[in-house]
C-alpha cells in the first residue's frame, strides 16, 4: 500500500525510516525526490558494487563540488567488459561525504576500488526535499553531465514527471482498446514491456562507444543496445513495425555498425559486447521483415552484405551444414536447434535474394532453408539428432531435455518438432497429411505435462508439452488455421490468455525476455499473430479485445472489432474487412497499413466453416 507505480513514475515510501522515494526520468537521465522527517542524520547512499550477478571491476568517484559528484563502474556479468559513467548534481549541498571501498572506509576527492560505496550526510528538516539528477553516459562523466544539463535542466520534478507521462501517453496510446479493467491492466502492461528493449544507448549529442571500443559520432541516427534477438524475432520485432516504425529503422542501424565493428551481426548484444548466450544470426529475420515491409532508412545494400556474409560463417556448426547438409549431433551441441532456426533465417534471405535480383543467393538459400527436412526420422515422427555417419542419434525420448547439452535449445523434442514456421505445409507433409499433423498438435497440448531430470528450467508455462513460458513455441498455437481448424488455434489461444497471464504480479509464466513474452499477449488480445516473423501475414486467432484502434505512422487508422466477444464467446463466426465479408483467416501487413476496419463476429460454439476452404488458409509465402 505505500508503493505507487505508473509509466514514468515511481514511488516508495521507507516506512522503517518514514522517507518517501519519488522516481521519474528522461531518456538519460534519472530524477529522484527524498522527503525526509526532521534528522540531524539524514544519509543518501550511492552504491556501485551491488548489481544482482554483475560484479564490478573498477569504480570511480570523485567529488566535484558540495552539490555534484562524477564517476564511472565497469563491471562484468550477463556481458562482458559493461562500462557506465555518470554525473550526478543534488539541489542542496551536503553537509559531509564518507567514501567506502566495499565496506573499508577511504579518505580523498577522487577514488578508485573496486567496489566504492559514496554516503551523502545532512541535516534534514521535517518534510524537506532533496532532489538530484543522475546522468549516465557510455563514454565519459562529461557526457552525462551535459546530457543532464540537455534534458532536464530544471528542479522542477512535476514537470519532469509531466513530460515522462506525456512520452509514455504517446507511445501506450498507439493502440486504444476496449476491454474490462482487468483486460485493459494487462494489456497496457504487455505493450509497456514491449518498450524496454532495445534501449538507447548513446548520449544526447549522439556519441556512443562502439563494439571496438572507439567512440562514434552517430549524428544520423540513434544507437541502441540489448538486442535479445533469439527471443524477439518472432513477434517483438514485427510488432515494433507496426507500433514503433519510426525507431526500426535505427534498431538496424545500430545492428548494421556492430556488423561493421565485429564482421557480424549481432545475436545478443548488450552495451558494446555480444555475449552470444542464445543460438542463430536472429538479426537476419528482423532485417528481412523489416525490408520487406519497405522500412528502408539505412544502407539496404551493406544490409544485404551484412546478412549474406553473417549467413556464410563457419561458427555455430554453419561450416558441417555447408559440408553435410545436416549439423551432427556428436559434433555440435544444440544441433537440431541451431539448424531448424538457421532454416527460417535463411528462408527470409532468399526472400531477401529474389527482391534484390539475385538470382544464385536465392537459389542456395532456398536450399539451405529446407534443410530441416533432413532432421525428421519418419519412425519416431519427431526432429531428432543424427550422427556424422548418419545414424540417428542413440537414447531418444521425445519428452527428455538436458538443458543447453543435448539437440535443442531450452526445450524437448516436442516443443522442437514445430519450429518450420517459414513451410508449414513442408511439415504437413512430413507428418502425413493434414489429418495426422492435426492429431499430433493435439497430442501435443494434451500429453501429461511431465519434466524430467535435468530439463531445462526454461521449459515453463506448459500445456500438455507445450510450453510457452519460452519462445521456440509461441506461433504453434496458431499452427492448426493452416490445416482448416482455425477453431482449435481460438480455442488454445484465448485458453493460454486466461491462463498464463493476468494483472497480478506472477501475471507472466516465463522470462519476459525484453519483451515477446508481452509481444504475444499484444498481438493475441487484439486477435492475430504474425507465425512466419517475414512474411507479412498476421494470422487470425481469438480477440480478447472487444475492441482496438491501432494508429498507424502513416496518419491512418486501423480498427479491430469483436462483436459479442466474452469469456465464452471466444470462437470467431465470420469475419468482415471494411464492411465486406472477408473469409480469409489471415490479414496481411500491407491491408493493416491501409487503415480500415476488421470485424469478427464471436460465438460460443466453433464454426467448422469459418477458415476451412483453401483459400482461407494462410501459405508459406510472400504477402
Amino acid at each position: 500500500e505505500n508503493e505507487t507505480v505508473k509509466p514514468g513514475y515511481y514511488s516508495l515510501l521507507l516506512d522503517k525510516y518514514n522517507i518517501k522515494v519519488e522516481l521519474t526520468a528522461s531518456e538519460r537521465v534519472g530524477f529522484h525526490k527524498y522527503t525526509f522527517p526532521s534528522s540531524d542524520n539524514a544519509h543518501i547512499i550511492i552504491d556501485l558494487k551491488e548489481g544482482n550477478s554483475d560484479i564490478p571491476t573498477e569504480t570511480f568517484l570523485k567529488i566535484v563540488d558540495n552539490m555534484t559528484l562524477v564517476g564511472y563502474r565497469f563491471s562484468n556479468g550477463w556481458s562482458e567488459n559493461q562500462r557506465i559513467f555518470f554525473a550526478l548534481e543534488l539541489s542542496r549541498p551536503f553537509d559531509t561525504f564518507d567514501v567506502f571501498n566495499d565496506t573499508l572506509p577511504v579518505k580523498g576527492d577522487s577514488i578508485t576500488g573496486v567496489a566504492l560505496k559514496g554516503v551523502f550526510n545532512f541535516s534534514a528538516s521535517a518534510g524537506e526535499e532533496v532532489l538530484l539528477k543522475v546522468g549516465i553516459s557510455p563514454l565519459s562523466s562529461e557526457n552525462a553531465l551535459q546530457n543532464i544539463k540537455a534534458e532536464i535542466p530544471h528542479w522542477d520534478f512535476s514537470k519532469a514527471c509531466s513530460d515522462a507521462k506525456t512520452k509514455w501517453n504517446n507511445e501506450l496510446g498507439k493502440i486504444e482498446i476496449n476491454a474490462d479493467s482487468s483486460g485493459c491492466v494487462t494489456f497496457y502492461t504487455a505493450l509497456y514491456h514491449t518498450m524496454i528493449a532495445p534501449s538507447l544507448y548513446n548520449d544526447y549529442n549522439g556519441q556512443y562507444l562502439g563494439a571496438d571500443k572507439k567512440v562514434y559520432e552517430g549524428k544520423d541516427f540513434q544507437n541502441y543496445t540489448t538486442f535479445s534477438l533469439w527471443d524477439t524475432y518472432r513477434a517483438a520485432n514485427p510488432l515494433f513495425t507496426i507500433t514503433q516504425t519510426e525507431r526500426v529503422s535505427d534498431f538496424i542501424q545500430s545492428m548494421l555498425q556492430l556488423y561493421l565493428q565485429e564482421g557480424k551481426l549481432p545475436e545478443w548484444h548488450l552495451m558494446g559486447h555480444d555475449n552470444r548466450v542464445m543460438i542463430g544470426y536472429n538479426a537476419v529475420p528482423i532485417i528481412v521483415d523489416a525490408y520487406l515491409k519497405d522500412i528502408r532508412d539505412y544502407d539496404t545494400h551493406l544490409a544485404y552484405e551484412a546478412v549474406i556474409k553473417t549467413a556464410l560463417r563457419d561458427d555455430r556448426g554453419l561450416s558441417f551444414l555447408k559440408e553435410l547438409e545436416f549439423i551432427p549431433f556428436d559434433k555440435e551441441s544444440e544441433s537440431v536447434a541451431k539448424a531448424l532456426e538457421y532454416a527460417v533465417y535463411d528462408w527470409g534471405i532468399a526472400q531477401l535474394a529474389k527482391d534484390f535480383g539475385n538470382t544464385d543467393d536465392y537459389n542456395a538459400f532456398r536450399k539451405r532453408a529446407s534443410y530441416y527436412k533432413n532432421y525428421f526420422n519418419p519412425e519416431s515422427d519427431f526432429f531428432m539428432g543424427k550422427l556424422s555417419n548418419g545414424n540417428w542419434r542413440p537414447d531418444f525420448d521425445p519428452i527428455g531435455s538436458s538443458h543447453r547439452n543435448d539437440e535443442f535449445c531450452e526445450g524437448n523434442a516436442w516443443q522442437y518438432l514445430w519450429l518450420v514456421p517459414q513451410d508449414v505445409e513442408g511439415l504437413v507433409e512430413l507428418l502425413g497429411g493434414k489429418e495426422n499433423f492435426e492429431a499430433k498438435l493435439d497430442s501435443l497440448f494434451n500429453i501429461k505435462e511431465e519434466l524430467k531430470e535435468g530439463a531445462s528450467v526454461d521449459i515453463s508455462g506448459l500445456i500438455g508439452m507445450y510450453a510457452h513460458g519460452n519462445e521456440p513455441g509461441h506461433h504453434i498455437p496458431y499452427l492448426y488455421t493452416y490445416i482448416g481448424a482455425q477453431w482449435k488455434t481460438a480455442q488454445r489461444v484465448r485458453e493460454i490468455m486466461e491462463k498464463l497471464y493476468s494483472d497480478k504480479p506472477d501475471g507472466l509464466c516465463g522470462n519476459e525476455d525484453c519483451g515477446q513474452m508481452s509481444a504475444w499477449y499484444v498481438f493475441s488480445a487484439m486477435g492475430f499473430y504474425p507465425v512466419n516473423p517475414m512474411n507479412g501475414a498476421y494470422v487470425f486467432g481469438s480477440p480478447k479485445l472487444n475492441a482496438c484502434n491501432i494508429k498507424l505512422h502513416n496518419g491512418k487508422t486501423f480498427t479491430m472489432i469483436a462483436h459479442n466477444n466474452s469469456p465464452q464467446n471466444i470462437y470467431i463466426q465470420k469475419a468482415k474487412l471494411n464492411g465486406k465479408d472477408y473469409d480469409k483467416v489471415f490479414i496481411t501487413h500491407k491491408e493493416l497499413l491501409q487503415g480500415g476496419k476488421l470485424e469478427f463476429w464471436m460465438g460460443n460454439e466453433p464454426s467448422l466453416s469459418f477458415g476451412s476452404s483453401e483459400n482461407a488458409l494462410p501459405k508459406s509465402i510472400m504477402y
